[in-house]
């Protein structure tokens, strides 16, 4: 479904695909590393989903320059706004391969695609984090999440039965795009809390609801008495009193893992059907650094 050759590598060294491959797992192999110690766990999340991110728009930037080898498909330009993943096909009536791709990386890790592999929610978590503490989002704050995603998938659904030229979809997705950006600047950053994440963005509904389908799970042991440190640690609001109270994380947590070293009691706890803790905890940073180390290798499908 993709243009061939696929690595980054190999568009400029025929032949060296395997040397990237080589590359790819040897940081895969770091990135578990650092995951899985419960002392840097959150600060190599953070900072291999900004390399991420910064690999993305790097591409993107050097494709738009004229490097073509940045480009999978220079035929079909893309804003690397994560709603079009949903909302292109949607207008299109073909295209589905990133919806594909993002149904398998739901099975494989859930909803964790919102906290390690989304480009743009990189951008969201610097704003959140220059806060020191994450404050409370309005209650409504789910509603608007919901209105939001009818809203976009809505507009993309009505403007392909109007028969609307391109430029017109375009140009409202651009704005949409750049409405997130203010989100994060302005919500995000004041509140200290990811609000364009989890209130602004349709992909994150989608990612939430679909990653249901993974078996993982982040539970809350009924030995907890309460101590809402967890709480100080999530971006996401999930971890809000009435959360803890009923011992499940909101609808909102992206299985980041940032709680689970501030909880004094280690009551916090990575679920997988058959395994403990800390397997079920090792087999999820193992699907999702090699989950970041391939999308690293074809960044800019």
């Amino acid at each position: 479904m993709v243009q061939r050759p696929m690595l980054l590598l190999e568009r400029f060294f025929p032949g060296w695909g395997g040397v990237e491959v080589g590359f790819l797992c040897i940081y895969a192999a770091l990135l578990c590393r650092g995951l899985l110690d419960p002392e840097t766990s959150g600060r190599w999340r953070r900072r291999s989903w900004q390399l991420f991110s910064l690999v993305f728009f790097a591409q993107l930037a050097l494709g738009l320059a004229g490097v073509q080898e940045c480009l999978m498909r220079p035929d079909r330009m893309h804003f690397p706004i994560p709603a079009l993943i949903f909302a292109g096909p949607i207008f299109r009536g073909e295209g589905f391969f990133m919806v594909i791709l993002f149904g398998v990386t739901m099975l494989l890790v859930g909803p964790a695609w919102c906290s390690h592999l989304c480009y743009l929610g990189a951008w969201d978590q610097a704003m959140a984090d220059r806060r020191k503490k994450p404050g409370p989002l309005p209650p409504w704050h789910q509603h608007l999440r919901l209105a939001m995603t009818v809203l976009v998938f809505g507009t993309a659904l009505g403007l392909r039965l109007a028969g609307a030229p391109i430029w017109l979809a375009g140009s409202l997705a651009l704005l949409f795009g750049l409405a997130g950006v203010g989100v994060m600047m302005l919500w995000s950053r004041r509140s200290g809390t990811m609000a364009h994440c989890v209130t602004y963005c349709p992909a994150g509904l989608l990612a939430v609801w679909v990653g249901k389908l993974s078996p993982f799970r982040l539970r809350i042991n009924k030995q907890c008495d309460g101590c809402m440190k967890c709480r100080l640690s999530c971006r996401f609001a999930a971890l809000e009193r009435e959360h803890i109270e009923r011992l499940r994380p909101g609808s909102s947590c992206t299985l980041c893992g940032d709680c689970l070293p501030t909880c004094p009691g280690s009551q916090l706890a990575f679920k997988f059907p058959g395994l403990d803790p800390a397997r079920s905890r090792a087999l999820f940073v193992v699907l999702v650094a090699a989950a970041q180390a391939s999308a690293l290798g074809v960044t800019r499908l």
